[in-house]
């Protein structure tokens, strides 16, 4: 299951998606955990987003697998494997960083709806509440995890990208190196 589609391997394909998803959430997470107005509006996105990323960080990690055990053993291979390995607790992290945006939106909401003396809404038919602020040690806090599990994924996605690419193209590169002075 995790080692071809139409004839290719999975883990360079699924691989892509990885780097383009978890990135991506990572940046909804992290302004969402420190703009209140995005957060207003991208916080559910945010959440969708790592939960999108949370499912394909397993499929890529089990495609690697499986296609690392059709190649020759290599150190570069394993720090790759080793490296691949540990995105998951930052993706995990940017998960419950995203759920705190949502949560912390939700407060926000409820706050900033005054109630009337009759149990009605404040009257203001059709428009959307302002976000009110939550308290700041609350604020501060989901924002520091959002900030910290966003970089956090994305440093492990840059150092897993860059040891795959070096696992797949250094005899590549090794063998059409130039001179060192082309003229």
């Amino acid at each position: 299951m995790f080692d071809t589609v139409a004839g290719l391997p999975m883990h360079p394909l699924v691989v892509h998606a990885t780097v383009v998803v978890v990135p991506a959430a990572a940046l909804v997470v992290g302004l969402a955990g420190v703009w209140p107005t995005f957060r207003a509006r991208a916080a559910p996105l945010a959440l969708a987003l790592s939960a999108l990323a949370l499912g394909l960080v397993p499929v890529t990690v089990r495609s690697g697998d499986v296609l690392g055990g059709r190649l020759a053993a290599s150190e570069l291979i394993d720090r790759h494997r080793d490296l691949g390995a540990g995105l998951l607790p930052w993706v995990i992290a940017l998960v419950l960083a995203a759920a705190a945006t949502v949560w912390l939106r939700r407060r926000e909401t409820v706050r900033a709806r005054p109630a009337r003396p009759d149990g009605g809404s404040d009257g203001s038919r059709g428009s959307a509440p302002s976000p009110a602020r939550a308290p700041r040690r609350v604020s501060v806090m989901v924002a520091v995890l959002a900030v910290t599990t966003a970089a956090g994924a994305v440093a492990s996605v840059v150092r897993i990208g860059h040891s795959g690419a070096e696992a797949a193209w250094s005899d590549v590169a090794a063998t059409t190196a130039g001179p060192a002075n082309p003229r």
